[in-house]
């Protein structure tokens, strides 16, 4: 991970090449990265699947059922909408139904704000934790190219959803059985919420940003992994605090 290591520029790696090393060499690709900052392709797959999904389950599941299975697993939820009369929980209903199903489709938004959170954590880490001199855009073409396994979550959804497989108590929130908390539904809250991080996809994502992070940087894989698993484990316990607190 030295200056040599730097594609020249101009000799780089295509969009697709990028793209394609990030699941087979992804040092490949991180070390482009460095030549240029450049990640339209990442943003714009994720945009289609996430696209790809909502349409997958506007014609399987439809929203109404989503929502309505959001609602139940939400008891607070559940108890005020039946407290509801007739007519208004209907009209209830349908404004919560249309509300998701535009939040839905308006995902990518929340995407891209999570990325930006994440970058600007990341760069400061890096550049006051370790002493590194990464740019911006390097640490967020890292996130958007190690994002891509994680993205699939949304192409196995839609896939399920058209096979048939999981449209019944279909959860927005955790669509595909990828991690530990989609088969702990049933437990707490706060052990389904601590599940989730215990994701398949999302820890390949997670190896690849240490991988990506180290090679930007030029520092060490042990103190990339330091720097990130910490990070990760802070932020499991501040979300299972939560839900634990709160549900």
């Amino acid at each position: 991970m030295t200056d040599a290591a730097v594609v020249p520029e101009g000799q780089g790696l295509s969009q697709i090449e990028r793209v394609v090393d990030t699941f087979v060499a992804p040092s490949k690709t991180f070390n482009d990265i460095l030549r240029s900052a450049n990640c339209w392709l990442p943003m714009i797959l994720m945009f289609v699947m996430i696209v790809g999904w909502c349409f997958s389950i506007d014609k399987t599941v439809g929203f109404e059922a989503a929502t309505e299975t959001q609602i139940a697993k939400s008891p607070k939820q559940e108890e005020a909408m039946q407290g509801l009369p007739a007519t208004e929980r209907a009209q209830r209903m349908a404004l919560t139904v249309k509300i998701t199903r535009i939040l839905t489709y308006c995902s990518m938004i929340f995407v891209v704000i999570f990325m930006l959170i994440e970058v600007l954590i990341l760069w400061g880490a890096f550049n006051f934790g370790l002493g590194a001199s990464t740019k911006f855009s390097q640490v967020f073409a890292v996130v958007a190219f190690a994002g891509l396994p994680r993205a699939l979550i949304w192409v196995l959804s839609s896939i399920f959803l058209f096979a048939g497989v999981g449209a019944d108590n279909f959860d927005l929130r955790n669509p595909v059985g990828t991690n530990l908390g989609f088969y702990l539904a049933d437990s707490a809250k706060w052990m389904s919420t601590a599940g989730q991080f215990f994701d398949v996809l999302g820890l390949w994502s997670l190896a690849l940003i240490i991988i990506g992070m180290a090679v930007i940087s030029k520092k060490k894989i042990s103190q990339s992994a330091t720097i990130i698993l910490g990070l990760w484990v802070l932020i499991l316990l501040i979300v299972t605090g939560f839900s634990a607190a709160f549900s």
